[in-house]
Parts: structure tokens; C-alpha cells; sequence
């Protein structure tokens, strides 16, 4: 008869990796095909349905490439985060936009999207991988072994997933592998260029994001803007509902629409030291929003026995 203490000790029963496409997760799945780290059942890429086309055109290329190695790349969604966001039907998203008060002071809004849009999706799934889909109690001691792509310059957003039957753990910070090297490797595998995966519309673009995607995502841009302006007053569901809304809302952490902000560091020689420590302070992202490595990560709520 088989004890849950045998259980426990017989290891995960399948190992995947939960893919964004940026540079640390491409680097990890790649290592993976190659050898250097145990070999993955499976890589879940949980799909806002808002990143950059690059970020989709790697995906794509990630996908055929692991194919090679039998490791097959499954996309996971809980909607488009964009559309839900306008929609005044859909129950409210909350994104950590930015606040200007009435009285000229700044906030920032809730943040649960990557809970809801990248974690809840991950965890379902590795529900259904296990034969367990929700409200089925997982057995103690099966267990999904989820890498996640956090680099040593990253180590202290590494976190663990709050529930027993997803263990994460982190082959970069076990290589020693900041994301230079991460880079550097894709780069002399022909994935130079693999760009940084986050939500077009993502609050906590730094100046460089916005600017990235000026200059080389011209759709999403434009989408960014409008969106941006079409969230100024609250989002659509919100306002339908009544709900008493204070100051007004923006992308851009200036309070002001992206398409208005100077995006571009000042010219060489013409430097003020005041003027590049302003924009050095909003030049790049103070956090990201991968899976289990931002501060909403550890507010997802479920079942912690299971």
C-alpha cells in the first residue's frame, strides 16, 4: 500500500516551467532543451492578450524550437486583459494604474492582475496536469515542479507559490546566472532578439519601456494611448456601477498620457544634472510582474491545505 509519507518522497510528478518569453524564462527553457537542467514535461505560457508582438513572435519560435526536444510550449489564459479592462460588463480589473489626486498628490491603484491573469491560469493548470482540477483535493505529497525564470540580480523576487501541490524553484539562481548571461546565451543561439515580456499598457513601464515600444511596436503603442485615455475617469465597469471614483487615472507614473511625456534621455553635452536625475528616476521598471515574483504574488488566495 502506498503511504502519503512514500508519496512525498517519490518527487514531483511532472516538471514544468512557466514561460513568459522574456529573456530569464527563454533562457531557462533553452537550457532545458539542451540538458544543463532536468528536461520539462511541459512550459505554460500564461497569455494576458495584451504583450508586445515580439513577445509573440518569440513564443512562437520558443514553441518550435522545444517541439525539436519534445517539450511541448501550451498557452494558458484567463482572458485579454486589454478588453476585460473596457468592458463595462466585465466584473473589475484591477490594475496598478496610476493616481492623481484632487488635491495634486499621487497613488497608485490596486494591484491583483498578474494574480488574476497569470497565476490563477498557472495554478489551474497544473490542477488539470495533475488530474486534480479544482474543487478535487490534491493528495498530499503530488506536487508540480514549476521552474521560474528569476536571475541572481533578481534573487530577492524569487517566492514560493503558496500552495503544496506547485513547488517553485529557480535554475538561474542555482547557475549562477544573472540576466546578462541569460542574454548573452540566447544571443549565441540565434534569440538576440528576445525583449523583455510584460503587458503593453503596463503601469510599471520605466521611460525605456515606453520608448521601446514607441519606437519599435507602433500598434501597441497606439493601443497603450488609447487605452490610457479611455481609463482617465476609472474603467468602464466601475463607472457603470456608480462607484464613487477619485482623481483621475494614467499609464504613465508622471500623471500624464505617455504620448505627452518626454520619453527620450536628454541629448550628450546638454545634460543637466538635475534634469538626468529626473529622468533617470522614471527611466526603468522598479518591478515586473512575473508569476510568484511581485508583491501581489503572495496575496493570491486559495485553498492552502490542497
Amino acid at each position: 500500500m502506498t503511504t502519503p509519507a512514500s508519496i512525498h518522497d517519490a518527487g514531483p510528478v511532472l516538471r514544468c516551467l512557466s514561460l513568459g518569453a522574456g529573456v530569464q524564462s527563454s533562457a531557462v527553457l533553452l537550457l532545458a532543451c539542451e540538458g544543463v537542467i532536468p528536461r520539462f514535461d511541459v512550459a505554460l505560457f500564461a497569455d494576458t492578450g495584451w504583450e508586445p508582438r515580439a513577445v509573440y513572435a518569440n513564443l512562437a519560435r520558443l514553441r518550435a524550437h522545444a517541439a525539436k526536444f519534445g517539450i511541448p510550449v501550451r498557452t494558458v489564459s484567463a482572458g485579454n486583459i486589454r478588453d476585460d479592462a473596457l468592458d463595462p460588463a466585465h466584473r473589475f480589473v484591477s490594475m496598478p494604474l496610476h493616481v492623481l489626486n484632487p488635491d495634486g498628490s499621487r497613488g497608485l491603484a490596486r494591484r491583483q492582475c498578474t494574480s488574476e491573469y497569470k497565476i490563477s491560469p498557472l495554478k489551474k493548470a497544473a490542477r488539470e496536469l495533475l488530474g486534480y482540477p479544482h474543487p478535487r483535493r490534491v493528495p498530499h505529497g503530488v506536487y508540480v515542479e514549476q521552474a521560474i525564470g528569476v536571475s541572481t540580480d533578481e534573487f530577492t523576487r524569487a517566492k514560493d507559490s503558496g500552495v503544496k501541490y506547485l513547488r517553485n524553484v529557480f535554475p538561474l539562481i542555482d547557475l549562477g546566472w544573472d540576466r546578462a548571461r541569460c542574454a548573452n546565451y540566447l544571443a549565441e543561439r540565434g534569440f538576440g532578439e528576445t525583449v523583455k515580456s510584460a503587458c503593453v499598457g503596463c503601469p510599471f513601464h520605466g521611460n525605456a519601456g515606453w520608448r521601446w515600444l514607441r519606437d519599435n511596436d507602433p500598434d501597441g503603442w497606439a493601443e497603450a494611448v488609447e487605452f490610457d485615455r479611455a481609463i482617465r475617469d476609472g474603467y468602464p465597469h466601475a463607472t457603470k456601477q456608480g462607484q464613487e471614483l477619485r482623481g483621475q487615472y494614467f499609464l504613465h507614473r508622471s500623471c500624464r498620457p505617455p504620448d505627452e511625456v518626454d520619453l527620450d534621455l536628454p541629448a550628450p553635452g546638454k545634460r543637466h544634472l538635475r534634469m538626468v536625475s529626473a529622468k533617470a528616476a522614471e527611466e526603468y521598471d522598479p518591478d515586473g510582474c512575473s508569476p510568484w515574483s511581485c508583491r501581489s504574488g503572495a496575496a493570491v488566495t486559495e485553498e492552502r491545505a490542497a
